[in-house]
């Protein structure tokens, strides 16, 4: 599932990533209850994971905007506040489950599944589909000319996000904030080169989908096709000179790997988290 977490505690929001992308999920992070509002509307998530008490919109509020908009996403919400008309007044504001801290993060990842199975779904998942490319959000599977492709996480939601927006370029730092989410690397880092290069490796042949913008960012084009025109053209069809491009059938030119970096580490606890 693609599962949105809403928490401004930066340590406890990472360990909630961390465990639910352990359980095979893609996970956005916002840090602000108006960050969150923005995403949740953009109705790409399979559940979403909110705290109370956040910075610019608390969390009850999220839920009640999101229901009166007729938003059905499924939401667990997160909070230090145990008295039973606390839980009541998030169940009554749209949430579908509640969770007091401190928790444990396998008790977490069992009600993200639990809302999972409760998620109302179309009984033909929608396929996002780009010349070889197929990708179907309900499953996370992706396949390349009928081969199944196994991704990571990150290498998943950035070609899912790319396979989304055809044509569309996207700067480095956009493919941060809306694969990594809010609690990115930071700018100087190259780590979505790196992805971009595992991602192109694994998908052999239809590499070529993906055009690199040197010192921008990368777009996703039509088979048979690029995009010509300026960064601030946006890359969009239409926007820019259609020129041929490469086919997608022939030998595969190996990828450069973009110059390596050191890598920051981050250990966190796995719970049970008592931060509030």
């Amino acid at each position: 599932m693609h599962v949105l977490v809403v928490e401004d505690e930066e340590r406890l929001a990472e360990a909630v990533r961390r465990a639910l992308e352990r359980d095979g999920h893609t996970v956005d992070v916002a840090h602000d209850g108006l960050q969150g509002l923005d995403l949740a509307r953009s109705g790409t998530f399979d559940a979403l994971v909110l705290d109370v008490m956040l910075p610019g919109l608390d969390g009850f509020e999220i839920c009640r905007r999101l229901r009166a908009e007729g938003n059905p996403v499924p939401i667990l919400i997160l909070t230090a506040r145990d008295a039973v008309a606390d839980r009541v007044r998030g169940l009554d504001s749209g949430a579908d489950d509640y969770l007091v801290k401190p928790f444990a993060l396998v008790e977490l990842q069992a009600r993200v599944r639990a809302l999972g199975r409760r998620a109302p779904r179309p009984p033909d998942p929608p396929v996002v589909e780009v010349g070889p490319v197929r990708f179907h959000p309900a499953t996370g599977t992706v396949t390349v000319a009928g081969r199944p492709v196994e991704l990571r996480p990150r290498e998943r939601a950035l070609l899912e996000l790319l396979l989304r927006n055809p044509g569309r370029l996207f700067s480095r730092d956009e493919i941060l904030d809306r694969v990594w989410g809010f609690d990115r690397e930071p700018p100087a880092s190259n780590v979505v080169d790196v992805h971009v290069c595992q991602l192109r490796r694994k998908l052999g042949p239809a590499s070529r989908l993906i055009e690199s913008v040197r010192g921008y960012g990368y777009r996703l084009v039509a088979p048979g096709r690029a995009w010509s025109g300026s960064p601030a053209a946006g890359g969009a069809p239409g926007q820019g000179h259609r020129v041929p491009g490469p086919s997608l059938s022939g030998p595969v030119t190996p990828q450069p790997k973009p110059p390596g970096t050191a890598r920051r580490s981050h250990r966190l606890p796995e719970g049970p988290y008592r931060h509030v």
